[in-house]
């Protein structure tokens, strides 16, 4: 699936990007945590322009609405990191040391 189609469930929800209490919301967010998360974790100074939804919403408005599941991101590590994430369920992100920072990555799991 091409990066601009959506699934028929994912076209349902579309429209809470549009509403007043996002958009104001997203602003806010956006003021308040101007850096990129992921790259202040690797120790790099990055503007964010993107609020990510760290637990996927699905639709969800409340999982959607609550400024709690939110993270600044800037467009590639929302691009290639979240959306990957999601897809994969763990995060391949690295912390300095070299390791996945993401628990449920396969290399922290248990064995």
């Amino acid at each position: 699936m091409r990066s601009n189609q959506r699934s028929a469930e994912a076209k349902s929800w579309r429209g809470f990007y549009a509403t007043g209490l996002w958009k104001k919301g997203r602003k806010a967010f956006l003021q308040s945590n101007p850096l990129c998360k992921r790259c202040q974790a690797r120790g790099q100074i990055v503007t964010a322009s993107v609020v990510n939804h760290i637990k996927p919403h699905k639709g969800d408005w409340a999982i959607f609405s609550d400024p709690g599941n939110w993270e600044a991101l800037c467009p590639p590590c929302h691009d290639a990191g979240a959306q990957k994430a999601e897809g994969a369920g763990y995060s391949a992100e690295a912390g300095l040391d070299g390791w996945p920072t993401d628990p449920n990555h396969p290399a922290n799991r248990p064995r």
